[in-house]
């Protein structure tokens, strides 16, 4: 059994939570959101996936915004912005 401090990094935790964080933003459960995208973005971060980092952070700095907390929503968009891109598009 998994420590509940380790991140579950496998794509099927991922997308549950995921769509638990989807369900949480169409109640307005902005806090519950967040906690679910957080979960996803480490898990994004343990798999090294750069696209996914940046979705997820994104996701997050919307949560924070609706929930007018700014800095904390810019701390997110930062982390997405300086996330390099695995590919480049031409």
């Amino acid at each position: 059994m998994l420590a509940s401090s380790r991140v579950q990094s496998d794509i099927v935790s991922l997308r549950m939570s995921h769509c638990r964080a989807e369900h949480a933003l169409v109640t307005a459960q902005y806090h519950l959101a967040a906690l679910h995208y957080r979960s996803c973005l480490e898990a994004a971060e343990a798999r090294e996936d750069c696209q996914a980092i940046q979705f997820f952070a994104l996701k997050l700095a919307a949560c924070y915004d609706h929930m007018n907390l700014r800095e904390k929503a810019a701390q997110f968009r930062a982390l997405a912005d300086d996330t390099p891109l695995s590919f480049q598009l031409d």
